[in-house]
């Protein structure tokens, strides 16, 4: 930053700016937990000396409070990937099983949505289809926020629900069957060449629920990448020049994180055939109906309460993916 000429590449200043900002960031949490010891240290000591009680009571919860804090900063230096401090598109895809699916579906968006919001991060959504009689066959989302794809990568795959039906008049058990993708948003600094003659761009009139039409103009856009049959679309904005933009953000996230498949040699086909989302492919149940468990079947952790697992409580199985993830590499 003291060099003469770092003011004059506008966008290089910025990525060293918002670098610097992470940097300091870290270091004042570290000073802040190094300070927070040091008085625990010195107020245990005195309560030790002085054999009070309510003292040591007050040490043990500072204590406490400082594993958190500890755990938090732990879990951000976990996040040290390519991609893990980019933004994220989230895209949900209900799966074979009809409105049963596409329930399933609409209760993974509002577990996203309420994640996201416990985290703070900013979502936008970009493209929503309702399902026939409840739910949603698919919705495209992106979130942002510090290290959104870092944490949020750990979802991606296929969610199994087991339950008695609420559209089963026999009362009898259903299991369900969604699937979750998930991006890091390309920002300016990669570049993915898509040539136009590649593309093939549709516009149509967006609509809601029993499609009735949001406006009578043609403002939702669809677009295709021929070479790799990509589709992406957004409708969720009134102007068709923004859907455009959205739509092409999508795409580029999509194609640039297929040349990152294909080049770490783990591209899944999963990502490009909704019939594998099914039996045997899940990376977590969860389990309504004869008991009550949220089970992640990649790292084992379970947790009882699924409501609180639904109403956006994901940390757990995030922190315990991200844990497997450095000690297998």
């Amino acid at each position: 930053m003291a060099k003469a000429d770092f003011w004059d590449q506008p966008e290089k200043t910025k990525v060293v700016l918002i670098e610097r900002t992470e940097v300091n960031e870290l270091l004042e949490k570290w000073r802040q937990i190094t300070g927070e010891l040091e008085e625990s240290d010195l107020l245990l000591k005195m309560s030790l000396e002085e054999d009070d009680a309510d003292s040591l009571k007050d040490v043990g919860a500072q204590i406490k409070a400082l594993q958190g804090s500890l755990r938090r900063l732990e879990l951000q230096q976990m996040l040290s990937g390519v991609n893990d401090r980019k933004n994220a598109i989230v895209s949900i895809n209900a799966g074979a099983g009809g409105t049963e699916a596409q329930d399933w579906a609409e209760m993974l968006l509002r577990m996203y949505l309420r994640w996201c919001e416990r985290k703070n991060f900013e979502v936008q959504m970009i493209d929503t289809l309702d399902g026939e009689e409840a739910g949603i066959k698919s919705a495209t989302f992106s979130v942002a926020g510090s290290y959104a794809y870092g944490q949020i990568k750990a979802e991606s795959g296929i969610h199994r629900l087991v339950r008695i039906s609420p559209f089963d008049a026999s009362g009898r058990r259903h299991t369900s069957f969604a699937a979750v993708f998930v991006y890091p948003e390309v920002d300016d600094e990669i570049v993915v060449d898509i040539k136009p003659g590649d593309l093939r761009v549709d516009t149509f009139r967006a609509s809601g629920a029993g499609g009735q039409h949001v406006n009578k103009t043609s403002s939702a856009v669809r677009i295709t990448h021929i070479p790799t049959g990509i589709v992406v679309q957004c409708q969720n904005e009134k102007s068709q020049h923004r859907n455009r933009d959205l739509a092409m953000t999508v795409l580029r996230s999509r194609l640039y994180e297929r040349e990152k498949r294909i080049q770490d040699e783990k591209f899944q086909e999963v990502h490009d055939n909704l019939d594998e989302i099914a039996w045997g492919n899940q990376i977590r149940s969860y389990v309504l109906q004869p008991y009550r468990l949220a089970k992640d079947h990649r790292t084992q952790v379970e947790i009882g309460n699924v409501d609180s697992v639904l109403d956006g409580d994901l940390d757990p199985f995030i922190e315990a993916y991200l844990m497997q993830q450095i000690s297998a590499g």
